[in-house]
């Protein structure tokens, strides 16, 4: 009776067996996948060195051990500017008294203080390396036999070689001649030729009756048989004549001269062909003959000595050969191996962050406006010079400005423009000159402005405005005023009238002499036109576009609502009633040129690069950005203007004056209600005018009692601002009778006084905005700002005389635009306190933390212009935080509510850009008191541990990117201002900052081992941040203590964790061993140990033992991960080999390392991948390979095995051995020889390996057998990475580590070489290009469709090139597992370079050819040079067995 298998037996009912096979099957995998790596403890790096400061400074590599001198320093890089000098005032600091004013000078005056590692570009990946040349220029081309037929066919796909195909074709006559027929028209009969190569290199010229080739020829013509081509033009128009060896001719005739030159071309070039091969036949012919003659008299002798005597230079050249010279002669123009890797040939840098920029104005759409001409239908000579020419009767003022119709608001500040000619401008003199006398008498003549004289500031003509979100409803707006000189409609009449234009040009302009002697300061509306400005959205200028005719201005609608109404109406001209004044408007739009100079600010600070001359000399127009968070950017400049509107004066119900109907608003900025206060010289003024002046008018309008105003009125604040300053507005009734009698007594009463109105600047210490509601008072009592409100006008006993019972009559709009005011009431507040507490007030308990708590409803826009300002105070107040562990906690919320709103924003790389150029830590300001990374560190940890804020604690997960930067800088620029660096590493930071960064390290642990699942993109992003903070904490402080982190770190991910966390442990690991100074970190060089410790481990620096993952920590933790991950699933197997394979290949190409020498001990590092590669040898070979490797017989090998003595005490690097089965493998089955050619079996693995292919690919790693097939792309990978080493590393090394093996581990060596050639060897272009085309494989990922433009190229080529045999197997099919990514690691998408998604042109193909022929050829030497060496190192050996 056959024995009942142990499975049977337990089973209790039928159709359990699937599930105990589930449950038996996961247990295995378990106890083998499961096993979690050994946690070695690192070596005390820092003792290490001390200790061995000798050996490390005597070896002769000690570059490869010590860490450079002056790794970590700080520049000072100064403010690049766009102003020829600084924006901010030279005595601004000593000016200001509020301290939030003083922080935002000192911000933007001070220069950007960032630390600079000098190594830094070898702290990335392989792609952030400063070489840049990771292809070879010119990739070397090799010729393989496989490619014998295949360039055939390349030939034949040529014009003059197509065999069998058509080399050329077309309609000719030809002549059906014989002896007794004369030829003449009539015989030529049209016939269809085709010219082609048939497969023997002949060629032959058919005839038929039509294009189809299908019937049958009419006819043929052997071109080997003839040897001329000659034109017969008396024979037939375009006829030519093809004559044969025989004498024999044949007619043919095209139907036009070009088509009879391209057949005479064509024939004679294959006639002449011909002709030419004849001749070298013969040739060749007499010299085999000759040949064959001289052969037969030579004697036999010795080979070599022929060789010697031998003439032929390559027989020679053979006859002298040695080892040592075909070693040298294999190292000629050797190429990288991973030069023609994929990844390196694609070189995709997407990955890569961009580099973080400094601070910078923001730069939106700019365009420039040229004012030209503006003139009217009334056109006079008023000037004696002919050069004048005609102009306007009366001085016109221009007023230019964006309005954005689709978000229905102005978007600019208005620019002024004054294209008066001399003459007009001359009526002006006799009022503005004693009117600005006094205004004028403070400043000399020729004053000047930042070294430019003020003069050439008066007249500019070019504006320059800025729009940051462009589009087709953006209009710009001119608006024409006129000196006041009666109503709107009664000014305008004459310009619209068509009767004897010359005698009304008269008659206004002798008017408009004494309107403008007399009221020639006041303005009044006229017209308003527009033009569109852009295209389309993306800002393209409308260059062409022309201004709409000039509208006359309707006197009730003249606000910018009204404006904007306007447009409306305007943009629909079927239905617009608008009249419209005969005008020429001429204003240019443009683009700014390369070359543009002679600019100003819109404070009237000359731009870069500014020339002397004083033409055309432009100023920028301020845009009016809306208050929306992505439209902000951080301030950088000093900038300090307010701009004040009038908007409605309601007198129509007033009784205290008799006369208020033409209502002049007089504004002044003035510091003193006092009753000698002067008003402050920092309005800026209209055109024709100095730059600053004292007061500023409003338009006029005539006989209105309830006026309306439109203007703008721009200041310049002072840098301190106290309680005192305001704004006063004096109204006036203006007089426009115009009498010529009058005496200078009337003249007088131009003016007269119709009420005050006064706001102050400050109201709770800040700059009130928006609209404001203000009575007006009849009279200006002294100390009149203490009747601000309503109470204080009650109990007030100031004699104020209120117009309509104080009732808010006028009605006002203010807009601040400033670098150095908030209006933002809890920044004010923060601040307030701040410089309360730094003055030496008492600090209330608590308040801070009030203040602190209340900056989180701080408005979003304010948080992000005075980012740097706010960043900067909160970090100063956590570094002076004396006991208050709340006033630390709350102080990194806030910068952490800062950060989030930044990110949610898209605005993240402006805290990039403080990060590295603003921020600075400072010293406390009391002893004793910790640094801004001690505090910090305690902070972060503390709300890490806090059980009830998880939305701050993810938030603080999710951008702790921010926290591990300045704790980075805070610590850097801590040791090299204090000169710590100098000490040793143990002595630089106190022992506390340890023990507080490694409780923050076990408060991240849990989030994101536990957590990953909840908040997988918080988990990831601090996974990130904390393994860059750790790589950077190698260069400031004690290495063994951070090797500790790392550690635990490491430790706390489990064997059992799913596959996105298998991907952070290896991001984390890839992104610290990308450290600039990996290899010292890991000291390649030889621990020398007590004797007899050296003969119980001799594997110690071969092999992944404990003491080899301690002396070298990070490359034997690396080895260690990736050794197990070879053991799961496809994914983490992808990660594991993709992370070990970029950071050879930025070993191999780091040009700190390129001497052999040195690149020999790098690659010592990796020699336990060796065992690892191994102990995989049969899941890296492959059935495939294993089948198709010839070696030696058995009975050769086991005399070869014999021929070594027994091993004593040496451990293997292999699991298991079996003498009788050869090398065992860790799934159990091993590799046997059994044919005579000596080709590898597997023994039972096959049906194995067949049924690990169909399981299920899980993220799981319990659901994953161990022993399942490695891709194509990951064994090319490791191979690839086993050749590097093979090559680079010492001969000394490798023997010695050959010597450590027995017999059989030896022949698995060898093996593995056999196995490299397998991989890499060359299969042709005909097969390269089917495997770029062929289908996806079971298991494998569909490629992206190629476009059907790509597809019909391929499918050409493809059936030109593959009705031949094949001379080698196809590659084996490619996986493209484009979804399968591990964040900031590189793509590797196949094993081919080639983009499937793009489509794949014949070009492509050819090149991947190339590639592959370089690669399997480098294989082969290097491959080569491993066996050249072993037979010499195992030679009186291997000469044992030939004896």
């Amino acid at each position: 009776m056959s024995e009942v298998r142990k499975f049977t037996k337990r089973l209790s009912k039928p159709g359990t067996a699937a599930e105990l096979r589930q449950s038996v099957s996961e247990a295995v995998r378990s106890s083998f996948v499961l096993e979690k790596t050994k946690v070695v403890e690192p070596l005390d790096y820092e003792n290490v060195i001390l200790q061995r400061r000798v050996q490390i400074y005597s070896d002769p590599l000690r570059d490869l051990l010590i860490f450079p001198i002056e790794d970590v320093s700080i520049s000072i890089i100064g403010r690049q500017r766009r102003t020829v000098q600084s924006t901010v005032p030279e005595d601004a600091l000593k000016k200001a008294q509020s301290l939030f004013v003083k922080e935002c000078i000192k911000t933007y005056s001070s220069d950007w203080y960032v630390v600079n590692y000098k190594y830094e570009e070898y702290s990335g990946d392989f792609r952030m390396l400063p070489c840049k040349s990771f292809r070879p220029d010119k990739i070397p081309s090799h010729v393989f036999e496989i490619d014998e037929d295949f360039e055939k066919d390349e030939d034949s796909s040529s014009l003059c070689s197509q065999k069998g195909g058509v080399i050329k074709q077309g309609w000719l006559h030809k002549a059906n001649i014989n002896s007794t027929i004369t030829v003449t028209m009539k015989v030529f009969k049209r016939r269809y030729f085709y010219l082609s190569q048939l497969t023997d290199g002949s060629y032959i010229l058919n005839s038929y009756k039509d294009e189809k080739i299908s019937k049958e020829s009419k006819g043929c013509i052997f071109l080997d048989a003839c040897n001329d081509v000659v034109q017969c033009p008396k024979m037939r128009r375009y006829a030519f004549e093809l004559k044969t060896i025989d004498k024999y001719s044949h007619y043919l005739a095209a139907e036009t001269e070009q088509e009879m030159e391209e057949w005479l071309v064509t024939l004679r070039k294959i006639i002449q062909s011909n002709t030419e091969s004849l001749v070298q036949e013969k040739k060749d012919a007499v010299e085999s003959v000759q040949d064959d003659e001289s052969s037969t008299q030579g004697k036999s002798e010795n080979i070599l000595e022929s060789l010697e005597r031998s003439m032929h230079p390559e027989l020679m050249k053979y006859g002298r050969e040695t080892d040592q010279l075909n070693k040298l002669s294999r190292n000629d123009g050797r190429q990288n191996i991973f030069s023609f890797d994929p990844e390196v040939q694609r070189l995709d840098f997407s990955g890569i962050e961009p580099d973080v920029k400094p601070f910078e104005e923001k730069c939106s759409r700019r365009f420039v406006v040229c004012c030209q001409d503006f003139s009217l239908n009334l056109l006079a000579q008023l000037s004696d010079t002919a050069e004048e020419g005609p102009t306007n009767v009366e001085p016109f003022f221009l007023s230019l400005a964006l309005f954005d119709l689709k978000n229905n608001c102005k978007i600019s500040a208005d620019f002024h423009v004054d294209l008066n000619p001399p003459s007009v401008r001359d009526m002006l003199l006799d009022n503005s000159e004693p009117r600005t006398e006094g205004t004028q008498g403070h400043c000399p003549v020729q004053s000047l402005v930042h070294g430019i004289p003020e003069s050439c500031l008066r007249y500019i003509k070019w504006g320059v405005f800025s729009v940051t979100n462009p589009h087709t409803e953006i209009f710009l707006v001119a608006r024409v005023e006129k000196v006041l000189q009666g109503s709107i409609a009664h000014c305008v009449e004459p310009y619209m009238k068509n009767s004897d234009p010359g005698k009304t040009a008269q008659k206004v302009h002798k008017v408009a002499k004494q309107v403008c002697s007399r009221l020639g300061q006041y303005r009044m509306p006229f017209g308003w036109a527009a033009r569109p400005v852009f295209k389309d959205s993306q800002g393209t200028l409308d260059a062409n576009g022309k201004f709409s005719p000039l509208y006359k201005q309707d006197s009730g609608k003249l606000s910018n609502e009204d404006m904007l109404k306007l447009l409306a109406e305007y943009k629909k001209p079927e239905k617009t009633k608008l009249q419209v004044i005969p005008a020429q408007l001429n204003i240019v739009i443009k683009d700014i040129p390369l070359d543009f100079t002679n600019c100003f600010t819109a404070s009237f600070i000359p731009i870069k690069p500014f020339g002397k001359g004083c033409e055309d000399i432009a100023v920028e127009v301020e845009e009016l950005v809306p208050e929306v968070a992505k439209y902000c950017y951080p301030f950088t400049v000093y900038k300090n203007h307010l701009y004040v509107y009038p908007l409605h004066l309601k007198y129509e119900n007033q009784k205290v004056f008799a006369k208020a109907r033409n209502i002049a608003v007089c504004l002044e900025f003035r510091d003193s209600d006092e009753v000698d206060a002067k008003p402050l010289k920092c309005i800026y003024g209209k055109p024709g005018g100095p730059l600053l002046t004292t007061n500023a008018y409003a338009a006029v309008l005539h006989h209105n009692q309830s006026p309306e105003f439109y203007d703008e009125i721009k200041i310049e604040l002072p840098i301190h601002l106290h309680q005192k300053h305001h704004l006063l507005f004096t109204f006036y009734h203006v007089s426009c009778e115009i009498s010529t009698k009058a005496t200078s007594k009337k003249q007088d009463t131009v003016e007269t006084q119709v009420g005050y109105a006064w706001v102050p600047l400050l109201k709770d210490g800040r700059i009130a905005t928006l609209e404001r509601h203000l009575p007006v008072s009849s009279n200006l009592p002294p100390g009149y700002l203490g009747l601000g409100d309503t109470e204080s006008r009650k109990q007030s006993s100031m004699d104020a005389k209120w117009v309509d019972g104080a009732k808010p009559l006028f009605k006002i709009r203010i807009h601040l635009d400033s670098t150095i005011y908030t209006q933002d009431m809890h920044l004010h507040k923060f601040f307030h306190y701040c410089q309360l507490v730094q003055a030496g007030a008492k600090e209330v308990p608590g308040e801070l933390v009030k203040y602190l708590k209340c900056l989180h409803a701080m408005e979003i826009q304010v948080m992000i212009q005075f980012l740097p300002v706010i960043l900067m105070q909160l970090f100063r107040v956590l570094t002076n935080v004396t006991q208050e562990d709340e006033v630390a906690v709350n102080c990194t919320m806030v910068l952490l509510h800062i950060v989030s709103t930044c990110h949610e924003e898209g605005l993240d790389h402006y805290l990039r850009s403080f990060i590295k150029y603003v921020f600075r830590a400072e010293k406390p300001s009391a002893k004793q008191v910790k640094m801004t990374h001690e505090i910090l560190v305690l902070s972060m940890a503390t709300i890490l541990k806090q059980s009830a804020d998880f939305l701050a604690i993810n938030k603080l997960l999710k951008y702790s990117w921010f926290f591990f930067e300045a704790l980075a800088k805070s610590m850097a620029m801590y040791l090299l201002e204090e000169n710590k660096i100098k000490l040793p590493r143990g002595q630089r930071f106190p022992e506390s900052y340890q023990h507080a960064l490694h409780s923050l390290l076990l408060a991240i642990i849990p989030h994101v081992t536990i957590r990953y699942n909840e908040i997988p993109e918080e988990s990831r992003n601090v996974n990130f941040s904390l393994a860059n903070f750790l790589k950077r904490c190698l260069t400031f402080m004690d290495r063994g203590f951070v090797f500790n982190l790392i550690n635990d770190y490491i430790s706390g991910f489990s064997p059992k964790d799913p596959k996105l966390l298998v991907e952070y442990k290896f991001e984390f690991l890839q992104t610290v061993c990308n450290h600039e100074h990996y290899i010292p970190l890991n000291l390649p060089m030889t621990f020398s140990k007590p004797k007899l410790q050296r003969v119980q481990d001799i594997n110690l620096e071969y092999s992944l033992t404990d003491e080899y993952c301690r002396h070298h920590f990070l490359v034997g933790m690396l080895l260690r991960e990736a050794s197990v991950a070879l053991q799961d699933n496809y994914d983490i197997r992808y990660t594991a080999i993709s992370v070990l394979k970029n950071l050879l290949i930025k070993h191999a190409f780091d040009n700190r390392y390129q001497h052999k020498n040195q690149q020999a001990k790098i690659a010592q590092l990796y020699l336990p991948l060796f065992g690892v590669l191994l102990e995989n040898l049969q899941r890296v070979a492959g059935h495939e390979a294993l089948t198709s490797c010839p070696v030696s017989s058995p009975a050769s090998r086991d005399e070869f095995i014999c021929s070594f003595p027994s091993p004593s005490s040496r451990s293997s690097l292999i699991a298991d051995k079996d003498p009788a089965c050869g090398a065992a493998l860790p799934n159990g089955h091993a590799i046997k020889r059994e044919d005579s050619k000596g080709s590898l079996n597997l023994e039972g693995a096959t049906s194995s390996l067949d049924q690990c292919e169909n399981i299920r690919r899980s993220s799981m790693r319990s659901s994953v057998s161990h022993c399942s097939r490695l891709d194509q792309f990951e064994i090319r990978t490791l191979l690839m990475c086993y050749l590097y080493i093979v090559k680079m590393i010492s001969e000394d090394t490798l023997l010695a580590y050959w010597n450590k093996f027995s017999p059989q581990e030896l022949i698995n060596v060898l093996v593995l070489l056999e196995v490299c050639l397998f991989h890499f060897r060359y299969v042709g272009k005909r097969n390269i290009a089917s495997s770029c085309m062929r289908a996806p494989g079971p298991g494998e990922r569909r490629l992206a469709v190629s476009p059907p433009a790509s597809c019909r190229v391929h499918d050409a080529w493809l059936s030109k090139h593959t009705a031949a045999d094949r001379k080698s197997q196809t590659m084996p099919a490619l996986r493209s597992r484009a979804g399968v990514r591990l964040q900031h690691l590189g793509s590797l998408e196949t094993s081919f370079t080639l983009n499937h998604n793009a489509g794949t042109s014949e070009a492509d193909i050819v090149h991947q050819a190339l590639l592959e022929g370089n690669i399997a050829t480098e294989v082969c030497l290097t491959v080569l040079d491993t066996i050249s060496f072993f037979t010499q190192s195992f030679k009186d050996r291997m000469d044992s067995l030939l004896l």
